[in-house]
């Protein structure tokens, strides 16, 4: 049995790697194609500000293309990192029977990723293009923008466990989702806890709204995409092995 659920792990772990590589160049193509002119013009209002104030030419230590070519590297190794916690927390959570409708449950996981570690950060510290941001706040920036992830993966692990324990005890589906969506709201609200970003804004509403529309889409894309991708290939190898042998249950019921 220890072998079985070994092999069962890597099994996912590697699908997880394999949607998440996936996932991760869509979303590169998205960020590329919404993203870039808006990154573009952003670049040119930070250099014309420059010289408008009699500051030196910024030299740039990569040009646009390696910076693009590394926003594909960068994007596709996310995605890979992130596709193998995917694996490794689908079979932890899953792991009485990895065999039943892998296909809800990968995209379900894939929503609550998108929930917890983006749309609640992000809803509290949305994205700004180059040329906004004080450098002097980065690392504190960085700080609060982590402690909003942390604190949107235990808003979604907590509704995970509301819902589980509501069906157990045969909660109306009404009841169940008007939980799911106080304890979000609740998640939601604590991240206003957290410090503001004081940071001034200087430059045009068009270009922060149509930059950040961009970055939401880019990342919608990579957590639904690695879901789908993820659902797929195990839904398929679940089918040709339940043809073979008995589903492998990882834990004694």
């Amino acid at each position: 049995r220890g072998d079985a659920m070994t092999s069962e792990i890597l099994r996912l772990i590697g699908r997880g790697a394999a949607a998440g590589t996936v996932a991760g160049v869509l979303s590169a193509g998205v960020s590329y194609v919404l993203g870039e002119p808006w990154i573009e013009r952003a670049i040119a209002l930070e250099e014309a500000a420059a010289h408008a104030e009699g500051a030196a030419a910024h030299v740039e230590v990569f040009s646009r293309a390696a910076q693009q070519a590394g926003l594909v590297v960068v994007s596709v190794l996310t995605g890979l990192a992130i596709g193998v916690l995917f694996g490794v927390v689908y079979a932890v959570w899953h792991r009485r029977d990895l065999a039943v409708d892998p296909w809800r449950r990968a995209i379900r996981l894939a929503v609550m990723g998108l929930i917890g570690i983006t749309l609640i950060p992000f809803i509290r510290y949305p994205g700004n293009p180059p040329a906004v941001g004080d450098p002097a706040t980065v690392d504190a920036r960085t700080t609060w923008y982590l402690a909003a992830v942390l604190i949107g993966v235990a808003t979604v692990t907590a509704v995970w466990q509301l819902h589980h324990r509501l069906a157990e005890r045969g909660a109306a589906a009404s009841t169940r989702q008007s939980a799911v969506a106080v304890a979000v709201v609740v998640g939601l609200a604590a991240t206003w806890l957290l410090p503001a970003n004081t940071d001034a804004i200087d430059v045009p509403a068009e270009l922060i709204w149509n930059f950040r529309l961009a970055s939401l889409a880019t990342l919608v894309v990579l957590w639904l995409s690695l879901g789908a991708a993820f659902g797929l290939l195990t839904e398929r190898a679940t089918g040709r092995t339940s043809k073979r042998t008995p589903p492998v249950e990882l834990t004694p019921r």
